[in-house]
């Protein structure tokens, strides 16, 4: 009797073994990374500048997204840039879209 309560019991931690490893195997840890954007006078007017030559290259207004796409620069930088230039009077708003003032 004793050696079957034994095999009883190595067979018991085995599967608690199995379990525990099932377990930890899925467990998935999830990161996100965000892009920082530092906001300062250099950073800020850098991205205006980007956004100026953006526009003057184009010949024409663009949108958000556009310009993200032209530029390589995130939707944050962009907003960044036309804010600097819209209190310079640099750009002007048009139908949803920037174009050099």
């Amino acid at each position: 009797m004793t050696e079957k309560k034994t095999t009883s019991k190595a067979a018991a931690t085995k599967a608690t073994a199995t379990k525990t490893t099932a377990a930890k195997k899925t467990t998935v840890k999830k990161t996100t990374k965000k892009a920082t954007v530092f906001v300062d006078a250099d950073n800020a007017g850098f991205r205006a500048g980007d956004v100026y030559n953006a526009l003057a290259a184009a010949g024409e207004a663009q949108s958000v997204e556009e310009l993200v796409k032209t530029t390589g620069k995130t939707e944050t930088e962009i907003l960044l840039g036309i804010g600097w230039l819209l209190k310079e009077g640099k750009v002007k708003g048009a139908e949803g879209k920037v174009v050099l003032a």
